[in-house]
């Protein structure tokens, strides 16, 4: 896991002061390339407040500092952005549904492919999600 130090540079990178609650929080999602839920977050942090962490989260997307995904779930889930990422259309990339364990993964480095558009149309953003097995659960299954 990475140092306090380590956080407290993403925090800056981004413009928001660090306060314990986020940086628990930020290190909390902090998952490598998995993206976790409101839900997942108040129950890996029950000590703090549900509307604390709501606003957490607002922050952190107001700056850029992760991106949110709807992976079909029901359920958004979010993930922390590289440090040179700002969210534009350049920066999509691809997300992964596992549909046996219902965790949701960020393909980084598979770029998102951008239709076009009919004229008059403007794209704001893409939700590319792939929907499958994680390499865990078709390992399982393949016992």
């Amino acid at each position: 896991m990475a140092d306090e130090k380590f956080f407290l540079e993403k925090l800056a990178l981004r413009d928001i002061k660090p306060t314990s609650t986020r940086l628990l929080i930020l290190r909390e999602m902090f998952r490598g390339d998995e993206a976790v839920s409101l839900p997942e977050l108040e129950r890996y942090l029950p000590t703090v407040d549900k509307s604390t962490i709501s606003r957490t989260l607002s922050l952190f997307l107001l700056h850029r500092l992760i991106h949110v995904i709807d992976d079909g779930s029901g359920s958004l889930k979010y993930a922390v952005c590289a440090d040179d990422c700002d969210c534009s259309i350049d920066d999509e990339h691809t997300h992964f549904y596992c549909e046996n364990c219902h965790r949701t993964f960020c393909l980084k480095n598979i770029q998102v492919p951008v239709v076009e558009l009919p004229d008059g149309f403007k794209l704001n953003s893409i939700n590319y999600v792939l929907k499958g097995l994680c390499p865990e659960c078709a390992e399982k299954l393949d016992k």
